[in-house]
């Protein structure tokens, strides 16, 4: 599968634009991480697109990623991605082994988390965001509060990266496609 029939499989089951955005930010993170560890970028990057693409048909523990599995199949999705986006979600008690897999435990919340502190800037630019000032929200247990801060210090520990140095490159990485996540600075 290539990546624009990648984004295109995103778009036929997701119709919210900030879910949407979050799996091009996983995305971002995702091929940055495979150039650091010498992985390839192309299927690390489709792994982070595609992690979250059943969400809104399948919003639960029960149905969400395995579920959409049999839809990636179909599609012709390598096996090795599939099992990826199977092992980011914890209750499924899949190990993460490979360093794609842990990589994409620790960016999914990261990115949300990222996002959203950026969201609340009076410039709501990324540019202006680092490691301090995602940390500062990360503690305040009321905001993003859907964002899993176990998941945030377990991916990173998983992964064996200083969390600032963790959280600093993704900030890097989803700079990168700043406009197409809503986050270059553009008031709403």
């Amino acid at each position: 599968m290539t990546r624009d029939e990648g984004l295109a499989l995103v778009r036929e089951y997701i119709k919210n634009e900030g879910l949407v955005r979050h799996c091009l930010a996983v995305e971002a993170a995702m091929r940055a991480y495979a150039v650091k560890y010498d992985g390839d970028v192309e299927e690390w990057g489709l792994t982070g697109l595609l992690h979250d693409f059943d969400w809104e048909i399948h919003p639960t523990a029960e149905g969400h990623p395995h579920l959409g599995s049999p839809i990636l199949r179909e599609r012709g999705v390598p096996e090795q991605i599939i099992h990826a986006i199977l092992t980011h979600a914890d209750y499924l008690n899949i190990p993460r082994v490979t360093p794609m897999e842990k990589t994409l435990a620790a960016v999914d919340e990261l990115t949300g988390l990222i996002t959203a502190a950026t969201l609340v800037r009076p410039s709501r630019s990324i540019h202006e965001l680092d490691a301090t000032a995602v940390r500062k929200k990360m503690k305040d247990k009321a905001f993003a509060r859907q964002v899993n801060r176990d998941d945030i210090l377990r991916g990173a520990a998983e992964m064996g990266v200083d969390l600032d140095e963790h959280i600093s490159f993704v900030i890097q990485a989803m700079r990168g496609i700043a406009p197409e996540l809503g986050l270059d600075g553009v008031a709403a």
